[in-house]
């Protein structure tokens, strides 16, 4: 039964996401959905994980009917091998120093896969292959949630202050910045351009969460140091083990050929962009509510800072990449 300290959460949680969809900032809303989290509590809690995702891939399918197939198609071509170098060395350069901190194998690939390809995303595909336990997946998601949450602050004041471009920086947000939700809360801050470009990019990227679940999925088959038993391992033995392949990608490219080729749906371009944005503000201030006490304390020192590593180490390649080649 409702109470009256129930309903008041819930009158809170209305007026402050309205509040934040009509007039608020990406940085503003994430900051809005911690304190909220901490301060007053999500009286839906167990609903916000699946809110948001569907959200999330709404808004970013909403995204694709205000870029040019073209344009998306060649950013993510062009950014492929990029994409495929700086995955392998980042998972590469996290399980060594998962060995160094004497990580948990499991962890240490859940954080590496989170940084390397599209955070939250990955590693929830990732951990039901290897039959990570919900510790494993807990201790992952708590430190990528917060590096995530500083990159979406840190990143368009560091890119103003190194005068990027816009493309620059959206080809480096996309890269180096965890979350879909924070490379387009960050192009949102910096500029159009950045945000198409971060856009293009992180979706390409997103998309090797598949060839990478899938050769994870065969080491395991093959081999026995991720542990014996467990749900994952047991699931492909018997080859029924699920890939979770973003569909969504594929709305958001389809929509991306209607504003490319339909004069109507051009027509609607900036009214669908807006809806896009204003939503993508409301995932934002949702990701910051998620946030819990415990989920910080299971955060142990090591944890993070084999993820700040990953993170900067990203991060600095990248840019000097982008900044080598010249970006326009």
């Amino acid at each position: 039964m409702s109470t009256p300290g129930q309903f008041a959460r819930v009158a809170a949680l209305g007026v402050v996401a309205s509040a934040l969809v009509l007039r608020g900032s990406p940085p503003g809303a994430l900051i809005a959905g911690i304190l909220f989290a901490l301060l007053i509590g999500h009286p839906f809690a167990h609903w916000n994980h699946h809110v948001t995702k569907w959200l999330l891939q709404s808004c970013v399918v909403l995204l694709g009917f205000g870029m040019d197939l073209p344009v998306v198609l060649r950013l993510g071509l062009n950014g492929s091998l990029f994409a495929a170098v700086t995955i392998g060395t980042t998972l590469g350069l996290g399980l060594w120093l998962g060995r160094k901190f004497a990580l948990d194998k499991k962890t240490s690939l859940l954080i590496s896969a989170g940084t390397a390809i599209c955070g939250g995303s990955a590693i929830a595909a990732v951990s039901t292959v290897i039959a990570a336990t919900e510790a494993e997946i807990a201790v992952s998601v708590g430190t990528i949630f917060l590096l995530n949450a500083v990159a979406l602050y840190v990143f368009p004041l560091a890119g103003h202050a190194l005068h990027l471009s816009q493309p620059q920086f959206g080809l480096w947000a996309g890269v180096a910045i965890h979350d879909i939700s924070s490379v387009v809360g960050a192009g949102l801050n910096y500029g159009p351009d950045a945000l198409a470009t971060a856009t293009a990019v992180k979706l390409s990227r997103t998309l090797w969460i598949v060839p990478l679940t899938l050769a994870i999925a065969v080491n395991v088959g093959r081999t026995s140091h991720w542990g014996a038993g467990g749900k994952g391992g047991a699931a492909y033995r018997g080859g029924k083990f699920k890939i979770a392949v973003p569909w969504f990608i594929g709305l958001f490219l389809l929509a991306s050929l209607l504003r490319s080729h339909v004069p109507a749906v051009a027509a609607w371009s900036p009214q669908i962009s807006d809806a896009a944005r204003r939503g993508m503000i409301l995932v934002l201030f949702l990701i910051g509510t998620s946030l819990s006490l415990r989920a910080l304390r299971v955060v142990g020192w090591r944890t993070m800072v084999t993820g700040l590593v990953l993170w900067v180490f990203i991060s600095v390649t990248s840019l000097l990449a982008i900044c080598w080649l010249r970006v326009a």
